[in-house]
């Protein structure tokens, strides 16, 4: 009989990136099957201007791309949001802002 090892615990199902842009917090969807996806896009961490729509897609869902779109950013300004978001959810960029833990001591 094999060995059952149970992982759930250090599985995150619950909660989702955000980012902020402005006053307008957008939620990110980081499905390991999307990431992989949008990785493929990315040439030597950039992405080609012809896929930029794609890894759009695949990363904000229609609510959150509302926000975006509400927010009528400029080309420049919205391959910048899906370059930087990207990056740091695939390469968890340790250069971002936000909140950091501080762990536990005993």
């Amino acid at each position: 009989m094999s060995k059952i090892i149970d992982i759930t615990d250090k599985l995150n199902f619950e909660e989702k990136p955000k980012i902020k842009i402005k006053d307008t917090v957008v939620e990110v969807n980081n499905d390991a099957v999307s990431m992989l996806k949008v990785a493929a896009l990315f040439d030597e961490e950039s992405i080609k201007t012809s896929d930029i729509y794609s890894v759009y897609n695949l990363i904000f869902d229609e609510p959150q791309r509302e926000k975006i779109e509400a927010l009528k950013l400029s080309f420049k300004d919205f391959t910048t949001l899906i370059t930087e978001t990207t990056k740091n959810i695939i390469g968890g960029d340790e250069d971002t802002e936000g909140e950091t833990a501080t762990p536990a001591t005993t």
